[in-house]
């Protein structure tokens, strides 16, 4: 029987899953993704490691070894992190072969302590690909202003990027201008064929109406004209989805047909894959809209969304498979003309929703090491007690570096800084 996410995939769109934990790599949960449910590929970011890390025991064995050799909590991470990774892109890799590269691939995120340091997130993607050596690894880079250079720069070097953090039209335009730019450098150099170099935008969805909808009921509290709050109550719900389909609209006008995308032709002919626009944050966070939204109306040719587990549930269990992307186009301008009406300009949504989301990554990525620094001391110390001498050292100390791959850079920043205090005085 064809199921629902099967017909989504027969549209063009690709459907990927938004988690990575041990334990599901162990029960076979993903070997299942991809023969039950079309799953054709996997995004991680550090919220998702966070919790699979602290939650649970399926890290205990190798956590307990690693905290005995007195590394540090950065280097316990990137070592658990970097095999879950290489364990997953070895499941997906018959995926990325039968697809001939174009599905399959599995990201693994550049540390968000890094997203405002250019030169130290192309050395670490650097590191992250040459280590772990797969052709359907997906390196994760920020699609913020400091990030459009290494993009540039890593897609130049035939690494593959999955550009995260995408809220606004403006900064995808910027994303899809390094990959192009990256391409024609690659193409100079010949150090690679073009064709083997993937790219995706990731688009975040949902946020969009979590911060849109919570301006619009302040306006509405603000006001005692009933026929303003009906206007203002209107427009909830609408622009997450609308300010996705003006991106994919943008995606075409690049990659598929217009002045712009002569540009893109050119290396189509030599080989070159689109830069294909990925629906991400595409779980409802408001209960009171469908859960199924952010997957239904986005659909089309060229297309990624990678869902949290329980969307891709709900959509399996009643969701729609209809090619919906270029619905409505000329609606979803009508929205964003109606927000900035009501004084929600949706420049100034995606500009606070994109410092929001680099704050939250780092945030997590610093409790996640917080977390596991507490967590590697107890274990040394249940070590030390059962007589093991270096454990007892590993235990009182912060721990050592062990070189690995992914964690050998660090960023000046404090705790709870969203910036380095350069770049907050420069804005």
């Amino acid at each position: 029987m064809t199921t629902r996410l099967a017909e989504v995939y027969a549209l063009g769109q690709s459907p990927w899953c938004d988690t990575i934990a041990r334990d599901q790599i162990q029960t076979g949960t993903f070997q299942r993704l991809i023969e039950q449910d079309a799953i054709v590929g996997v995004t991680s970011n550090p919220s998702i490691f966070q919790k699979a890390m602290t939650a649970g025991s399926a890290y205990d064995e190798q956590f307990r070894d690693l905290a005995a050799q007195g590394l540090d909590a950065m280097s316990i991470y990137q070592l658990m992190a970097n095999q879950d990774i290489r364990d997953v892109l070895a499941l997906f890799r018959p995926v990325y072969e039968r697809t001939h590269g174009i599905d399959g691939y599995v990201s693994l995120e550049v540390s968000p302590l890094l997203a405002y340091e250019t030169q130290k997130t192309i050395e670490e993607a650097k590191q992250l690909w040459m280590h772990l050596n797969h052709p359907n690894l997906l390196v994760k880079i920020p699609g913020i202003a400091q990030g459009i250079p290494a993009i540039e720069a890593c897609i130049a070097e035939g690494i593959n990027v999955n550009v995260t953090l995408i809220f606004s039209l403006a900064a995808y335009e910027q994303v899809i201008l390094a990959y192009l730019s990256g391409l024609e450098k690659l193409a100079v150099s010949g150090t690679k064929p073009l064709g083997q170099v993937a790219s995706v935008a990731s688009f975040f969805v949902s946020r969009v109406d979590t911060l849109v909808d919570r301006l619009l009921d302040e306006k509405a509290a603000a006001t005692t004209d009933v026929r303003q709050k009906q206007q203002l109550q209107g427009l909830q719900g609408k622009a997450a989805i609308a300010n996705a389909k003006l991106a994919y609209q943008l995606y075409k006008a690049y990659f598929v047909e217009g002045p712009r995308a002569e540009r893109f032709k050119v290396l189509h002919a030599q080989g070159a894959q689109v830069q294909r626009p990925l629906w991400a944050s595409t779980g409802t966070k408001n209960p009171a809209y469908r859960d199924v939204m952010y997957v239904e109306e986005l659909i089309g040719p060229n297309t990624v969304n990678t869902m949290p587990p329980a969307t891709l549930a709900a959509f399996q269990d009643h969701g729609t498979a209809a090619s919906t992307v270029e619905r409505d186009v000329a609606s979803a301008r009508q929205v964003m003309q109606d927000l900035d009406a009501v004084g929600i300009p949706i420049t100034q949504v995606t500009d606070t929703l994109e410092r929001e989301g680099v704050a939250t990554f780092k945030t997590a990525f610093e409790d996640l090491l917080h977390s596991l620094d507490d967590k590697r001391r107890a274990l040394a110390q249940e070590q030390a007690t059962k007589g093991n001498a270096s454990a007892e050292g590993a235990a009182r100390s912060e721990g050592r570096s062990g070189g690995v791959a992914g964690a050998n850079s660090t960023s000046g920043t404090k705790r709870g800084d969203t910036e380095p205090a350069k770049t907050r005085r420069e804005e």
